[in-house]
């Protein structure tokens, strides 16, 4: 189904959604589900047409024994082709093991709110700062070719500390491109944003991102997150994350709900007539199986409930996987 839409945009025809469920959507979640587990959801993942999945985070077990595994489900991602498969990382120590896994991409989360940052990473954002330029400086020094991306959380407000202001994002954007990251990405960590405000900041960090911001992360809190992605689509961005089933949060944001639904984005995007390479009939599948390896958890989203139009087709819903084998990753842990 394909709508024609009036008014000129910088709309882009193609989209990569990255699923961020094997860690942002697990990582406020206190069940561990196995890692037989996570291996079937990463292969379905993929079989649906996802080309970007961040499969964990490396961070001590202790703290977040949901992922203790990442290393393993990495290793298995890795073994599919045309898969980018990123791990979040809040150091020197954990970018460390991504880069002795050879993890294609890292995420590195760097909070706009001074109060998120204390309580995510026990450090100012400028002292993150710091730590990225460090990460960078032993990236390169050992010649590895794992790809560096900061998330900007909390980039529309924060619920410890309240309103962030735009500008410090921008200088903060600012200072990681100059330390030289590959990626950028701001996300609305807590579910503050509306269209307006995604469509304020992106136009603001946009000519300071020297090409480097292309992708959003947006929680469903206040149930906006599709509303925010399609702002951020007419700005020109081509990358978004999603949780199947809409599960997520995070630990050190009060409030938080989970991300934008991967299958209700999936199918927004494809009702728009823009290809994400992705079979919607098949992560309404993988939807179904998460809810039996997370028994008593609530999952969110729409579009399993109400279903498919009768106006999309099956070759619409089930799109052949054309254009997402060549991908670029992303990380985030905060965000």
């Amino acid at each position: 189904m394909r709508q024609e839409h009036a008014g000129a945009t910088n709309r882009p025809s193609r989209v990569v959604v990255r699923e961020m469920g094997l860690r942002d959507g697990l990582q406020s979640i206190s069940q561990v589900v196995p890692t037989a587990a996570k291996l079937e959801w990463v292969q379905a993942a993929y079989d649906a047409g996802q080309r970007e999945i961040e499969v964990g985070s490396f961070v001590p077990a202790r703290l977040l024994p949901q992922l203790a595994d990442t290393a393993e489900v990495l290793a298995f991602a890795q073994t599919l082709p045309g898969l980018c498969a990123s791990v979040l990382v809040p150091n020197l120590k954990g970018a460390e093991r991504a880069m002795d896994c050879n993890a294609q991409s890292m995420l590195l989360p760097l909070s706009a709110s001074h109060a998120h940052s204390l309580a995510n990473l026990r450090k100012t954002p400028d002292e993150v700062v710091q730590d990225i330029a460090r990460i960078r400086d032993a990236r390169d020094a050992r010649g590895s070719k794992t790809r560096i991306e900061v998330g900007i959380s909390t980039a529309f407000g924060c619920t410890i500390q309240g309103h962030v202001d735009p500008a410090e994002v921008v200088r903060l954007v600012e200072a990681v491109v100059a330390e030289g990251v590959d990626a950028v990405s701001l996300a609305d960590t807590v579910g503050y944003a509306d269209p307006g405000m995604v469509q304020s900041l992106f136009s603001q960090v946009l000519p300071v991102a020297r090409g480097k911001l292309d992708c959003g992360h947006f929680h469903d809190t206040r149930g906006l997150a599709l509303a925010n992605i399609f702002a951020a689509l007419e700005l020109g961005i081509t990358r978004f994350d999603a949780c199947i089933g809409g599960i997520g949060g995070c630990p050190h944001a009060p409030g938080a709900s989970g991300n934008a639904a991967t299958e209700d984005v999936a199918y927004m995007l494809a009702s728009m007539g823009i290809d994400c390479g992705q079979d919607i009939e098949a992560l309404l599948a993988l939807r179904q199986r998460v809810v039996e390896w997370l028994p008593g958890e609530i999952l969110h989203g729409t579009l399993w409930r109400a279903g498919l139009p009768k106006t999309m087709g099956t070759e619409s819903a089930s799109k052949a996987r054309t254009s997402t084998s060549g991908t670029e990753a992303e990380m985030e842990s905060a965000v």
